[in-house]
């Protein structure tokens, strides 16, 4: 069975609105929500799942956190990764 992935919207750097609609608080499932998260987004965050899925490590933050940015310049959405465990 493949781990829980929880993609969190943390932050924004950019200095316009997400042209998806996303803001921050938003969570997505990976494998439930795949149609609501920007595929620009997915696109950036599959490597991440992949690593994780696969018992790899992908980088991590300053601040602990595996995180990865959305592509558009103008937005710049700051996600988080997270594995959910079964307990």
């Amino acid at each position: 069975m493949k781990p829980k992935i929880k993609i969190t919207l943390i932050d924004r750097k950019g200095d316009h609105a997400c042209h998806r609609g996303h803001k921050i608080g938003d969570v997505f499932d990976f494998d439930a929500d795949r149609g609501a998260l920007c595929p620009m987004a997915m696109h950036v965050a599959f490597p991440y799942i992949d690593i994780l899925r696969y018992g790899g490590t992908p980088p991590v933050a300053q601040n602990g956190n595996i995180q990865f940015c959305c592509p558009d310049s103008d937005v710049i959405n700051i996600f988080k990764i997270e594995m959910e465990s079964d307990t």
